[in-house]
Formats: C-alpha cells, structure tokens, sequence
C-alpha cells in the first residue's frame, strides 16, 4: 500500500528514530519518556521527565484521526482512514526524536480499532517499517488498567467505592475501584462495545434531531451495561449514599466539561480535576442538543471534528449515571497515557530503590503538561 501524501518528507523517519537508541543527552532533569496512544478516533502522544511524585510533561500532541471510520460496518481499518492515522504516527515519531526519548523509553500502544480490524496487524507492520514506531495492541483489561493508573490521584481521599469510565472511539472501559485497607483496588471492570464513533454510526443524527435520538444511544449504552455489568451490593449502597462517585476521561466528557465552563478556549488547567453534579452534566447535554450540528461546530471546545461525536460521549456518561447514580463526577484529562508513563518509570526507577532501600509508594501525576498540537 502506498503512503500517504506527504510521506516522502518523513521517509527517513524510522531511520532517525533507530539513531536515537541512545536519546539525546538528558541533562539535568533526566531522561524523557514517551507514551503513544493509538485509538479509534485520536492519535496522541505524551513526553514527560520524572519528578517528584510524578512528572512534569514537556512536549504533547494530539490529533482526530478517526482510525475506526467504518470500521463497524466493514471490519476493516479504511485505506484513506490509516493514511490520516499513518500522518499523525510519522509526526509523532519526529517528536520522539526531537525531544530525545530513548527507544527503550517509549511505550506505543493502540487499542479498540487495531483490535477490531481484520487488518489491524498489517497496519502496525506498516507503521513499524515506515516510522520505527513499535505499537503494541493491546487487550481491554490492560486499557482499563492503565486508564484507572492515570486517574489515580483524582479520586476524592474520602470515598469508598469509584467508576472509572474511559471513553474511546470504538470501546468504553469501566473499573471499579473499592478502598480497602487505606488503598483504593480494582474490584470489577468491564469494556462495551460501544464508543463515540461507534455509536454516532449506530445512530446517525436526523435532521431536527430531538430526544428520542438521544434516548436512544442512551438506551443502546444501557442494554451493553446490562450484558456485562458488574454487580455489589455494598459497593451499590456506597453509591446510593453518596460515598461513591464517578471519574470520567474522555474528549467527550472534557468536551461537556468546556461546555459547562462556558470556555472560549479549551483550558486543562480548569478542567482537568472538574467536579461535576449530575444535573450539570444533564444541562450541557442539553445545550449541545439544542445547538444542532452547526452550533456545536462552532464551540470553542468541541469544533468540526467532534461535532457529530460528543453528544455520543454524553450518552455514553448518561447511561453510566442511570446505572450507577452518583452526584459527582470528577472530569480528567488524563488517562491511558499518563498510565503508561507512571508504569514506565516506576519501572526504571526499581533498580535504584532496590540498591538504596527506599522510595516507598506509588507515583502520580503532577502538573499540567504542554498543550497538545
């Protein structure tokens, strides 16, 4: 398969990634990490050198790819499709090199489309002879994982019981977390079917779109709960009593969050850590209705590329709260990625603890990190 237009100018960019196996010298701050998350719908990348307790990012990229384009309708990844993702990756593979991140430091992974698709493996040779990008696929247990590893410190000290929701393009990843012993542990996850591209497809909006559209994405997420849900009874009371509440990483739930805020620029600063009521989120759910395509288009923080998708995302976060009413739900900004780096370096970091007998407890993310471009 060929490549896509303006390849030629990153041909040597596997080439240039092999040359930095070494990375560039890390001075002072360290060496660099790098986390690549492939998904259904976005490409992005994360950069980031250890700090105390977590890390401080230095460089971020992210772009809509929509990789799954069709995907649920053919079972296959779409040539025009992997050409934009195959862009977005040799770009991705520039900024490695630039920023210095030794090979052994960058954990790539891609998830539901890659998965999915017949031809999913034959895209990932493709980006590993064309970019020397190595992407692992990876499984929706460890998804979860690493999406509830990068909320961690987001959860509210004083709860009992958590729903972590991560909602991709092609999937949605649910965990549940309980505390036990002072510590909060996954007691029960799931993966639905079911993503913003996925179900924007399942139903495409009509003209003069009203409620029983949405309801009825909201009723398709809630019949996929209900196959695979998890079941507690005291974890269910937690809830109940309000010693529980939801965590939600996405665009589509930062998208609601920006709405809510009335922001004319999306700001992680301000959303990212966001609690949230849930008639707040039923609110601007139903500011994006009523804004129609075109309004929506028009919102600082959604813009054309998510136009027809958000108001998937916010059906999505809405039959989650049917199931599991909660008041609160705390908006993240982070995810699967920051997963990734915090695994990585607290795998680099064992050598030394072991030699220096200490350095007790787990690392979280500090910080906000660069914009993503």
């Amino acid at each position: 398969m060929p490549e896509p237009d303006g390849a030629p100018q990153r041909r040597d960019a596997r080439s240039r990634v092999q040359r930095a196996q070494g990375g560039a010298a890390p001075g002072r701050d360290g060496p660099a990490f790098g986390a690549l998350d492939l998904g259904t719908n976005n490409c992005r990348l994360l950069i980031a050198r250890p700090a105390r307790d977590g890390f401080r990012v230095v460089d971020s990229f992210s772009r809509i790819v929509r990789l799954g384009e069709g995907l649920s309708r053919t079972g296959r990844l779409d040539d025009t499709a992997m050409d934009r993702a195959y862009e977005a990756l040799a770009l991705c593979a520039e900024r490695v090199v630039r920023r210095g991140v030794d090979s052994a430091r960058l954990s790539a992974v891609a998830t539901q489309a890659c998965r999915q698709a017949e031809n999913g493996p034959e895209f990932i040779e493709r980006v590993r002879r064309g970019t020397g990008l190595r992407l692992r696929i990876i499984d929706p247990i460890e998804e979860a994982r690493l999406s509830v590893e990068g909320c961690l410190n987001l959860i509210d000290p004083k709860a009992e019981a958590v729903l972590v929701i991560d909602v991709g393009g092609g999937s949605t990843e649910l965990s549940w977390l309980k505390r036990s012993d002072g510590e909060m542990e996954t007691v029960g996850w799931m993966s639905a079917p079911l993503g913003v591209v996925t179900l924007a497809e399942r139903h495409p909006e009509p003209e003069g779109a009203g409620d029983a559209w949405y309801e009825a994405m909201v009723a398709d997420m809630g019949a996929a709960l209900d196959k695979g849900g998890f079941e507690d009874a005291a974890f269910r009371k937690a809830f109940a009593d309000g010693r529980g509440h939801l965590v939600g990483t996405s665009g589509a739930i930062t998208s609601l969050a920006g709405v809510h805020l009335n922001l004319r620029r999306y700001q992680r600063d301000r959303v990212d850590g966001l609690w949230m009521t849930r008639a707040e989120c039923e609110a601007a759910a139903e500011r994006l209705k009523a804004l129609g395509p075109k309004g929506r288009s028009d919102e600082a923080c959604i813009g054309p590329d998510r136009a027809d998708l958000v108001l998937a995302g916010a059906a999505i976060l809405e039959a989650v709260q049917r199931a599991w009413p909660s008041e609160r739900v705390r908006v993240a900004d982070r995810g699967l990625r920051e997963g990734l780096l915090l695994q990585q370096m607290r795998a680099a970091r064992k050598p030394a603890r072991r030699r220096r007998g200490r350095g007790r407890g787990r690392p979280q993310v500090a910080g906000a990190g660069a914009p993503e471009t």
